[in-house]
């Protein structure tokens, strides 16, 4: 087999292998607290009365495809994920064709490495959520806006137009993404480097944005409550940079030069550079849409900087990294240095540590699993606090009726216990609730469990263990479970980590 074609074979491989190492492999394992969410939506439906607290989170129209999913397949894991990893395929795709388009035609390979080298790029596609139907929807706009303005064929004004009338239905916080559309084709238009004329352009503007009305007003009567749902801090400048992923940019072009460097004439001479316009289209992709959640979240002072809100944008980063790359590879030089950069992204992100890959830390299933055992019956208090920024009173109360959104992990992984339940942080009510608990329940209990997410289980851990009602049980952290933390309070002796300080 000659060199010219056991380049291309060994990049097969090398995307197969990397596939399943870093897509498929994570498919079984646990939901994390979101993909809990996503099953409640589908089980209980977007009207049940427990979303009234949380109206955004059933506002997308990604539910039909876990929806169908588990109509198809039963419920399950991977059945919940399997709609996402064809989407990412369809987004990688589409990420190949771009470069190949807009950058060179040998940098498909480079791209699509590139991309597998950002694990939230990768962690979309075993993930039950909106996000790589996002990823996927944003990806096919851009394509399918530079084949119509490559063309000014009406066919792929439609497609545009269906994509970007799909998009902002995903998810709501994804419509700073219309400014790559915008931009690139005001760019294009003006600068008479497309075939389409302005009243064409007006047009599929139109209709994308009559078709966007319903999306807006609802967007707009959600706006009020957008402050009861804020899970992060004020992002910083430093949180932006990180966002932009600089280190796979620096990686891609600091090593494109170096290699120019040792390899000699067969890595010289680079390609032609990217138009203006397409390293225009290049740059918004990479950067509107984390720089405008920064922007709005330091406007209104309700933080949206979220990484997974700007995850279509990491297509983006990978075409950025990709036209940095171009400043110094050859002709030749391509696929060597995707075979480099394809080799180096599975070895850094394939969690090597372990024999099956998690899609996140947090194991609530195995921690469900580990409170059955230590309380098989409704005589063992569970204390469950909420994983939901939500669940804070008045909305929160005790007797919060079961199913409910803010609990959604315990329909999907259910338990046995007497389930007892606490907000998702500290408040004058729940402090009561608890105190009274410890004179009673708890007091005269043999056994009990705490079982949430790490800080919510540990803060109440601490607060219940220096209780004086309480002061003859011992506590113990049971099992690993990531960010999910199982508490035994016992007066038998357990095996575990030792009482919080």
């Amino acid at each position: 087999m000659t060199g010219r074609l056991r380049l291309p074979l060994f990049l097969s491989v090398l995307l197969a292998v990397s596939l399943v190492r870093l897509w498929v492999m994570p498919l079984g394992s646990s939901f994390w607290v979101d993909e809990t969410g996503t099953a409640f939506v589908v089980h209980y439906g977007a009207q049940h009365p427990s979303f009234a607290v949380a109206p955004q989170v059933p506002e997308s129209i990604y539910y039909v495809l876990p929806r169908s999913a588990e109509k198809l397949l039963g419920f399950s894991e991977i059945a919940y994920r399997l709609p996402s990893l064809l989407l990412m395929g369809l987004a990688l795709w589409i990420v190949a064709r771009l470069a190949a388009r807009l950058i060179h035609p040998d940098a498909a390979w480079f791209a699509v490495f590139a991309a597998l080298a950002l694990t939230g790029f990768d962690g979309q596609a075993a993930d039950a959520r909106p996000y790589a139907l996002g990823t996927a929807t944003a990806a096919l706009g851009v394509w399918f806006l530079v084949r119509w303005l490559d063309t000014a064929a009406w066919r792929y004004a439609a497609a545009f137009a269906a994509m970007a009338a799909l998009l902002w239905r995903v998810h709501l916080l994804f419509a700073p993404f219309y400014l790559v559309f915008a931009i690139y084709a005001v760019v294009r238009i003006a600068r008479a480097k497309s075939p389409v004329r302005w009243p064409q352009a007006a047009a599929v503007t139109l209709a994308v944005a009559l078709a966007l009305v319903p999306v807006a007003l609802r967007a707009y009567s959600l706006l009020r409550q957008a402050g009861a749902h804020v899970i992060v801090a004020p992002p910083t400048l430093r949180d932006l940079a990180n966002s932009l992923k600089y280190g796979l940019l620096v990686v891609a072009g600091v090593g494109a030069w170096l290699a120019r460097r040792i390899a000699g004439r067969s890595w010289r001479s680079p390609a032609p550079p990217a138009s203006g316009e397409d390293s225009v289209l290049i740059l918004c992709y990479w950067l509107c849409l984390p720089v405008c959640l920064l922007v709005l979240s330091l406007i209104t002072g309700s933080s949206i900087f979220v990484s997974r809100y700007y995850s279509p944008a990491l297509a983006g980063t990978a075409l950025a990294a990709t036209l940095w790359a171009s400043r110094s590879l050859g002709e030749q030089a391509w696929k060597p240095a995707a075979a480099i950069l394809g080799a180096g992204a599975l070895l850094m992100a394939g969690q090597w540590n372990r024999v099956w890959p998690e899609h996140q830390k947090s194991d609530w299933r195995g921690a469900a699993r580990e409170v059955r055992l230590l309380a098989p019956g409704p005589a063992t208090p569970v204390i469950c606090p909420s994983p939901f920024v939500e669940a804070r009173p008045p909305v929160w109360t005790p007797d919060y009726r079961l199913p409910g959104f803010l609990y959604a992990h315990l329909a999907v992984y259910p338990l046995a216990g007497r389930l007892l339940l606490f907000p998702f942080d500290d408040s004058p009510e729940a402090e009561a609730y608890a105190e009274g608990l410890a004179r009673t329940t708890l007091a005269g209990a043999q056994r009990f469990v705490i079982y949430g997410g790490a800080g919510q289980a540990g803060f109440w851990w601490k607060r219940l263990a220096a209780r004086p009602e309480l002061a003859g049980l011992s506590s113990r952290r049971m099992g690993n479970f990531g960010d999910v933390t199982v508490v035994l309070f016992s007066r038998e002796r357990t095996a575990g980590s030792p009482n919080p300080k």
